[in-house]
């Protein structure tokens, strides 16, 4: 059928209707009813599979609110409605139209995607679509996106007043947050142009895909807060390409070229295992060493080993030594104990007058886990990763 047969006002409601299909010449339907058809069949099958008409809202699918206002002006035209009374087995097109699509009845289905920024120019397919996010990023975005005010902000704004000192001072830089690095609570994060603080984390669970993930209280410099999903915010922060980690103050400049208060020329990380006769240690020899940090001689600081609680009561051995150039003995010791504290030894002994003792800096970490951790230290990448003793890896 020719073109010509088609009045302006047919033309206009086709495009309101946002739906192009191929033009079959059935006989006994226009190509029109025959575009009408088509454009009510994706609505019934978005019923069938989801047991309810599609609605409007922007935390709804994007094809479910494009179904939604197709069926809203399919429901406002007579001539629509006539056409598909006889197909309408679910009883789809009986509603009224919603208050919230009046004010978008001039957009068909190309422009309603174009506003929300998911189609491509020059592609009149709605069924391929290749800007539009995955659900996962959806849900990201959506939750980044639900802030409330934070009631108690007084109590944090002291904590980004002094994040700012410290960066102004050099005592924490910024750093680009690596896909899938390790988020803690007490993390601060610039995102979006804005820094951010986790204050709380919850209970980790099993999420989709067996992946484990923790809700977050995360506070924001503007005086707001959300709750999101701790994965929700690592892809938030990979996604923005200005985004980055803020690092933790007391690991400081562990190298440095100038020796500064409180620094050493020079330094050994030291590594020991006991020989102590205690069941949980012998069980577990191999794989439980004290790391500590000195200036002076290791073979004079463990001469009397078996005296000092310190060392468990018992002779140790050297298993490794790192030597290092103008450090900060503090800094770096209380590095390396808060990256191990999640392996931490936890027994208590007695000294030599009967009292109870827990010793300190004591871990169940293999030794290649430690020369790993060294390497990261001295690379500077160490504030990206984290130890799981659950799978004992270092990850990021």
């Amino acid at each position: 059928m020719a073109k010509t047969s088609f009045t302006d006002e047919d033309d206009a409601l086709l495009e309101e209707l946002g739906v192009e299909v191929e033009v079959k010449n059935t006989g006994s339907r226009t190509p029109r009813e025959e575009r009408i058809i088509a454009g009510f069949e994706d609505i019934e099958r978005f019923f069938e599979q989801h047991g309810r008409a599609p609605l409007h809202g922007e935390d709804r699918d994007i094809f479910e609110r494009l179904y939604a206002v197709r069926l809203d002006k399919i429901r406002s035209s007579p001539e629509c409605r006539s056409v598909l009374a006889s197909r309408d087995k679910h009883g789809l097109i009986t509603g009224e139209p919603t208050a919230a699509v009046h004010e978008q009845n001039d957009l068909d289905d190309d422009a309603l995607l174009a506003e929300l920024g998911v189609l491509d120019a020059g592609n009149d397919d709605i069924t391929k679509l290749t800007h539009v996010k995955s659900r996962a990023e959806i849900k990201a975005a959506e939750e980044i996106a639900k802030r409330t005010p934070c009631l108690d902000f007084d109590t944090f704004k002291p904590l980004f007043t002094k994040v700012q000192e410290e960066l102004a001072s050099g005592a924490r830089v910024t750093r680009k947050f690596k896909d899938d690095a390790q988020i803690r609570q007490g993390d601060f994060f610039i995102l979006g142009g804005q820094k951010i603080y986790v204050a709380e984390m919850g209970v980790e669970f099993i999420a989709e895909y067996g992946r484990s993930d923790r809700r977050l209280r995360v506070i924001y410099d503007n005086g707001t807060e959300s709750d999101i999903l701790m994965r929700s915010l690592q892809r938030a922060l990979n996604r923005d390409e200005a985004s980055r980690r803020i690092t933790d103050p007391s690991a400081g400049p562990l190298f440095s070229d100038a020796v500064e208060e409180g620094d050493m020329e020079a330094g050994t990380i030291y590594v020991l295992r006991s020989k102590s006769d205690h069941p949980l240690i012998k069980e577990h020899r191999d794989v439980i060493h004290k790391i500590g940090v000195t200036s002076g001689d290791i073979q004079r600081r463990i001469i009397n080993a078996k005296l000092d609680p310190t060392f468990l009561m018992a002779e140790v051995e050297i298993v490794a030594t790192y030597e290092l150039s103008n450090i900060n003995r503090i800094k770096l010791e209380n590095l390396i104990h808060r990256f191990f504290e999640p392996a931490k030894l936890d027994i208590e002994i007695k000294d030599r007058f009967g009292n109870p003792v827990v010793p300190r800096e004591w871990f169940l970490v293999p030794l290649f886990l430690i020369d790993e951790m060294i390497e990261k230290i001295k690379d500077g990448s160490i504030v990206d990763y984290r130890y799981d003793p659950d799978i004992g890896k270092i990850i990021g």
